[in-house]
C-alpha cells in the first residue's frame, strides 16, 4: 500500500460526510419575542363594555359606602336607644335616662337629701345669645339651638363636623361680665339687666383649646373653669316658672348646708340631656348653682 503525503488540497468540503453539513437556524430570541407579543395582545373593548364596567365599579363602591354609613347610623342610634343612667337618689331619678354621649367630667363630693355637691372639671363651650325674652320659649330656643348646631356640624373655619355632647345648658347670670359656668348639656344664660339669655353647647374634649373657629359671629368659644356646684335633678319639660321655683328651693336648702354655701353672684343654670322626642318622665334635667366651702 502506498502512502500519500498529506496535503491541504486533499481536505476539501467534498470529503466531509453529508450528515455533518451545517445548516443555518433561526435565532431563538426572535421566536420568543414573537410568542410574547402574541400572548400579550388584547382585544380593544367597545364603548358599551367600558360603560358597563364603570357602572359595576361605581355600584361596588356605592355598596361599600352605604355599608359604612349604615354602620355609623346604627352606632349613633344605639347611643339613644340604649341610654345610660346616673346614680339615682329617688324613684323619679331612677326613671331618667340620658343618651350615651360625651358629657362634662365631674366628681360627686357629697349627697344631701335634696341635692348633691359636684366638683366639675373645666371644659370648652360654644355659646350664642338667645333672641327671646325668656330662656325656654320654643321659638327662641330652637333658633339658638340651630345656630350652635350649624357650627358643630361644619359651619366653621375647618368645615369640620364635630360630635354632639350632653347636656345643653341654659344659664342666667349677672350682667357684670362674670364668666359663664356650665355643665355637659346646652346652656342658656340670662343677662338680667338686658333681659337676654345665652345658650351653650359643650365641646368635645378631644379638641381642648384647638377648636375650629365659628364662621357665624354670633357664636363665641369660651373656656369654663373648674368649679363646685350644687345640683338637683328633675324630669319633664323645662319652663321658666319651674326653673324659678326650683332655684328658690335649692337656695333655701343650701342655707342649712354645714360645708357649702352659694357663691356670691352665682346664677342658676339648667342642663338638659335629652332630645325633644324623649318621653317626659324619662327626661333628665338639672338645676345647678355654684357653691364654695364655708370658712371654718
Amino acid at each position: 500500500m502506498l502512502l500519500c503525503k498529506p496535503s491541504l488540497s486533499l481536505i476539501t468540503p467534498c470529503t466531509l460526510p453529508k450528515t455533518l453539513t451545517l445548516k443555518p437556524t433561526k435565532k431563538p430570541s426572535l421566536t420568543i419575542t414573537n410568542s410574547i407579543t402574541t400572548n400579550n395582545e388584547r382585544k380593544p373593548i367597545s364603548a358599551f363594555e367600558a360603560r358597563v364596567s364603570l357602572v359595576f365599579a361605581l355600584a361596588s363602591q356605592t355598596s361599600s359606602l352605604s355599608q359604612r354609613l349604615l354602620m355609623d347610623l346604627a352606632t349613633e342610634t344605639a347611643k339613644y336607644v340604649f341610654p345610660k343612667r346616673f346614680e339615682s337618689q329617688n324613684l323619679e331619678e331612677a326613671l331618667m335616662a340620658v343618651p350615651d354621649l360625651e358629657t362634662v367630667k365631674f366628681k360627686v363630693l357629697s349627697r344631701r337629701g335634696q341635692y348633691e355637691i359636684r366638683e366639675v372639671e373645666s371644659y370648652f363651650i360654644a355659646e350664642t345669645t338667645m333672641p327671646g325674652r325668656t330662656g325656654f320659649d320654643l321659638n327662641g330656643a330652637s333658633r339658638s339651638f340651630n345656630v350652635l348646631a350649624e357650627y358643630l356640624f361644619g359651619k366653621n373655619t375647618k368645615r369640620e363636623t364635630m360630635e354632639m355632647t350632653t347636656p345643653v345648658i341654659t344659664r342666667k347670670t349677672q350682667s357684670d361680665g362674670e364668666k359663664m359656668e356650665m355643665t355637659t348639656p346646652v346652656i342658656s344664660k340670662k343677662l338680667e339687666d338686658q333681659d337676654k339669655w345665652q345658650m351653650s353647647f359643650v365641646m368635645p374634649s378631644k379638641y381642648g383649646a384647638n377648636l375650629p373657629l365659628p364662621k357665624d359671629p354670633s357664636v363665641r368659644i369660651k373656656e369654663v373653669p373648674k368649679k363646685v356646684v350644687a345640683v338637683v335633678a328633675f324630669s319633664g319639660f323645662v319652663t321658666d316658672e319651674e326653673v324659678k321655683q326650683r332655684e328658690l328651693k335649692l337656695r333655701d336648702a343650701l342655707k342649712g348646708d354645714r360645708q357649702f354655701r352659694v357663691k356670691e353672684g352665682a346664677s342658676v343654670e339648667v342642663a338638659q340631656y335629652n332630645p325633644p322626642f324623649t318621653l317626659p318622665f324619662t327626661r333628665r334635667n338639672e338645676i345647678a348653682l355654684e357653691v364654695e366651702r364655708k370658712e371654718e
